[in-house]
């Protein structure tokens, strides 16, 4: 029998729900414009959507991690995961949108319940249980000066999101926003590594901690050497602060050699 998550999870912070240490990301069901992966792909139909999703729940993975920026990707998650609501964990995030093949950004009050507001319709759901920033590089401003962070802890208050954090750019920017959030989301692979004193951070006061790029959107995959997927998952799990991985593949033999490495990797 393959190897699953299921028996892998571990709290999403001090008091949210259990999730697998790997997460789904699902920019790949919503958009294929402005992507930094190394091979082109096509946005999976309907069916290929929901066998994938099927596949990753099968396998023990209960995270899913999905944005505004992220295209379609939250219109299409609504649906797909129709019944199910109580089998996932759901990310989102605000401050992004993606237009015309252009990004821009929005750190407002008013953006960010508009924001929030939309991703619970287009989910079918009444709460998101992570809500993260997206930010666009600059950090500390948005961070000090912004309106976005005071008006997730209200929606916090009002139910509307159960835990909120930063998906931020530098390892500053994540420090200052676990002083106040429930969690942070880095980059932390092979090749990045400035964002490690966020992991130590969080391990220390008991923060949830989200890892995106963990294979450097699938750059790593490309060496030689050594297995990078065994090296990849390696070196982030050796580190206790470490919550959960996002991996955005589409292909279902990916999605379960990296189940089956990871589940190797926190059994050995």
């Amino acid at each position: 029998m393959s190897a699953t998550l299921h028996e892998l999870r571990r709290p999403l912070g001090q008091s949210g729900p259990p999730v697998s240490p790997l997460g789904l990301g699902t920019v790949k069901l919503g958009r294929d414009q402005g992507v930094k992966y190394p091979g082109g792909f096509s946005i999976p139909d309907d069916r290929q959507a929901r066998e994938l999703l099927a596949l990753a729940r099968e396998l023990g993975i209960n995270l899913i991690d999905t944005a505004p920026a992220y295209g379609v990707s939250e219109e299409r998650l609504g649906p797909l995961l129709r019944g199910q609501r109580d089998d996932w964990v759901i990310a989102s995030k605000v401050g992004e949108e993606f237009e015309n093949g252009q990004s821009r950004f929005d750190f407002s009050a008013a953006h960010t319940r508009f924001s929030v507001e939309r991703s619970l319709r287009r989910l079918g759901t009444d709460r998101l249980d992570m809500l993260l920033v997206h930010s666009d590089g600059n950090d500390l401003d948005i961070l000090r000066n912004g309106e976005v962070y005071p008006t997730l802890a209200e929606l916090k208050r009002e139910g509307k999101i159960l835990a909120y954090g930063f998906s931020g750019k530098t390892a500053a920017g994540g420090l200052l926003a676990l002083e106040q959030g429930d969690c942070a989301m880095v980059t932390y692979n092979l090749k990045e590594r400035a964002e490690r004193p966020v992991i130590d951070y969080a391990a220390r006061h008991g923060k949830a901690i989200l890892v995106k790029k963990a294979l450097a959107s699938g750059h790593v995959c490309l060496a030689d050497g050594e297995d990078p997927l065994q090296r990849s998952f390696t070196l982030l799990f050796e580190q206790p602060g470490v919550t959960s991985a996002i991996v955005g593949t589409i292909n279902p033999a990916h999605l379960r050699d990296n189940v089956e490495m990871v589940a190797r990797i926190l059994t050995s």
